[in-house]
C-alpha cells in the first residue's frame, strides 16, 4: 500500500511543474471574467435582433400564406 502511494505521489510530482501558481493565474482570471462579460452583453443584444428578425419573417410568412 505504501509502494501504491508512493508512485502515485511521485508520478504526479511533475504536475505541478505545469500548474501555474495562484498569484500567476489570478490576473489571468480577472481578464477571462472581464471578456466573458463584455461577450454577455453583446450576445444578449444580438440574440434580441435575430429573435425580432425571426418574428418578422414569421409574421410575413403566416400573412402570405392567408
Amino acid at each position: 500500500m505504501l509502494q501504491l502511494l508512493l508512485a502515485v505521489a511521485l508520478s504526479a510530482a511533475p504536475l505541478t511543474l505545469y500548474v501555474p501558481s495562484l498569484r500567476r493565474l489570478s490576473p489571468f482570471m480577472e481578464a477571462f471574467e472581464a471578456l466573458l462579460r463584455e461577450a454577455a452583453e453583446s450576445s444578449s443584444s444580438a440574440y434580441l435582433r435575430f429573435r425580432l428578425g425571426v418574428r418578422r419573417i414569421l409574421v410575413l410568412v403566416s400573412y402570405c400564406l392567408r
